[in-house]
C-alpha cells in the first residue's frame, strides 16, 4: 500500500509517518505542498493520499481538484484544522473521500484510513 503525505509541516508528516508505520504501512512518499505532490504522484502512484488543506504554493483543495481531473478513484483523506461544516462539504464536493481534523489520535487516523479503504474496496 503506497501512501502519499501532502503537508507543509515536516512535524505533521513525521507524526503521520509514525502512525502509519505502526499500522504497517511503509511505502510512504512526502510532498510539502500541492505542486510538489502533483510532481510526484505520477511516478509514485499512491493507493491513498493524506492531504492538508492550508499549504503555500498550492493548497490542498486546489491539489484535490487538479488530482481528481486525472485520477477519479484513488482515495483522498483531508487531514486539516479546517473543521467548519461548509469546509468539509466543499472538500467532499472537490473529491475528498474522508476527513480528519487536527489534532487527531493515532486511533482516529487508523479508523479513517480503514473506513476509506473499505468504502473504496481496497484491502488495507
Amino acid at each position: 500500500m503506497r501512501i502519499m503525505l501532502v503537508d507543509d509541516s515536516k512535524t505533521m508528516r513525521n507524526i503521520q509517518k509514525s502512525v502509519l508505520s505502526q499500522l504497517g504501512y511503509t511505502e510512504l512518499e512526502e510532498a510539502c505542498d500541492g505542486q510538489d505532490a502533483l510532481s510526484k504522484v505520477g511516478a509514485f502512484k499512491p493507493d491513498l493520499l493524506l492531504v492538508d488543506w492550508n499549504m503555500p504554493n498550492m493548497d490542498g483543495l486546489s491539489f484535490v481538484k487538479a488530482y481528481r481531473a486525472q485520477d477519479k478513484t484513488t482515495p483522498i483523506i483531508m487531514v486539516t484544522t479546517e473543521a467548519e461544516k461548509s469546509r468539509v462539504i466543499e472538500a467532499i464536493k472537490a473529491g475528498v473521500n474522508n476527513y480528519v481534523v487536527k489534532p487527531f489520535t493515532p486511533d482516529l487516523l487508523s479508523q479513517r484510513i480503514s473506513e476509506t479503504l473499505s468504502k473504496a474496496g481496497i484491502a488495507a
